[in-house]
């Protein structure tokens, strides 16, 4: 991911008190961004580099993925798969930008250690959306206006997304009562919908900062646990949209846990992230 850096002169002064404050800020700039690109990028390259790069084609349509493979991966044995779906930022086809948030996670050694597992991030396109959603002019319980068109087809993304999803079940590496999804943000919203799409196909989800059409959780409420996760000062996809979803869940008697973190704003996914129980959780779950 590439960083935009602001060459700046250096302009020299007289010792004047007032301009230290601006200086201080100006240090605190520099060593962030040394830190940055000398810690952080080398990590985030250094992990990327685990994920392979793929595509798929079906159809004439292509889907960029990236998959982590098991592991001490064994090609005898079947793995765990978890498929996360990023949001609106990381599309694209480049086949790099979806891996900016959750990845590092999976890549850790220590998480690969006791969870190997198989790990998909395919790429949205840059002019679709993983949900089937459209935009009114008119909101209702303090909800932006974003409405969930269940009544359209599949959309091309997420229905390549559910053909990889069929082939890679199919292949006889992966174990097929533990496969599970979650995303962030419009990765969030595209779980709810391919856990519809796809009812009898996940162990368990982890919907981030997302929302769905309540009218379907009826589908898919009895059939695996949802862990649902929002920051209450969201105000790019409001937490009323996983509320919504969570009463729904709870009126259809689902197994569904939320966690609303007070004062976090969009990025609730990077919390979600460092739940301590969330891969224990998540890997408990099998299907019947």
């Amino acid at each position: 991911m590439a960083s935009a850096v602001r060459v700046c002169s250096m302009v020299m002064f007289s010792e004047n008190i007032s301009f230290l404050p601006y200086f201080y800020v100006i240090m605190r700039q520099v060593i962030t961004f040394l830190l940055y690109f000398f810690l952080l990028v080398p990590a985030m390259a250094q992990d990327s580099t685990l994920y392979g790069k793929y595509r798929f084609v079906s159809g004439g349509d292509t889907l960029p993925y990236r998959m982590l493979l098991p592991a001490h991966y064994n090609p005898a044995k079947k793995y765990p798969l978890i498929v996360l779906l990023h949001g609106v930022g990381e599309r694209g086809t480049n086949n790099t930008t979806q891996l900016r948030h959750g990845s590092r996670l999976f890549a850790d050694s220590l998480t690969r250690e006791k969870f190997p597992a198989f790990v998909l991030l395919p790429q949205c396109a840059p002019t679709d959306f993983w949900a089937r959603i459209g935009f009114t002019s008119a909101a209702s319980d303090s909800l932006k206006p974003i409405t969930f068109r269940s009544e359209q087809p599949i959309g091309k993304s997420l229905a390549l997304v559910s053909s990889l999803l069929d082939s890679l079940a199919a292949s006889g590496k992966v174990d097929t009562k533990k496969i599970y999804v979650g995303g962030l943000s419009m990765g969030g919203m595209g779980t709810f919908e391919i856990l519809w799409r796809k009812p009898g196909f996940f162990a368990a989800a982890f919907p981030i900062c997302g929302g769905g059409d309540p009218a379907k959780v009826t589908l898919y409420a009895n059939n695996f646990p949802i862990w649902v996760f929002h920051g209450d000062a969201d105000h790019t996809v409001m937490v009323g949209y996983s509320r919504q979803m969570v009463n729904a869940l709870k009126a259809a008697s689902a197994q569904v846990k939320f966690t609303e973190y007070p004062g976090v704003a969009h990025n609730s996914w990077d919390k979600a992230f460092a739940e301590p129980e969330l891969l224990p959780w998540l890997f408990k779950q099998s299907r019947h």
